[in-house]
C-alpha cells in the first residue's frame, strides 16, 4: 500500500450525531475532508466506518497518520 496524503497538520472538529455513520477519507486525496468522497477509487485505500453511540463533537485525523483510524491521536506533532 501506498502512503496516504497529508490532507491538514491539524484534526478536523466534527459534532458527530448518535447512531449515524460517517465514513472517513483514510487516502487523503478527498475533496470533502475529513470524509470520504471517492478519490481513494482505483488505490489500496478504502474509507474508515465510524459510528457513534452519542452525539458529541470528536476530533477526526487529517494528517492521516493516526493508529487511532479515523480519530486523532497526536499523530500530527510528531511527524
Amino acid at each position: 500500500m501506498t502512503n496516504s496524503a497529508r490532507a491538514a497538520d491539524t484534526p478536523y472538529a466534527v459534532e458527530v450525531e448518535e447512531g449515524k455513520s460517517y465514513f472517513w477519507c483514510s487516502c487523503g486525496n478527498s475533496e470533502k475532508q475529513p470524509f470520504c468522497d471517492g478519490s481513494h477509487k482505483g488505490s489500496d485505500f478504502t474509507p474508515v466506518k465510524f459510528t457513534t453511540k452519542e452525539s458529541k463533537k470528536v476530533f477526526f485525523c487529517g494528517c492521516k497518520a493516526t493508529h487511532a483510524q479515523p480519530l486523532c491521536d497526536g499523530s500530527h506533532k510528531k511527524t
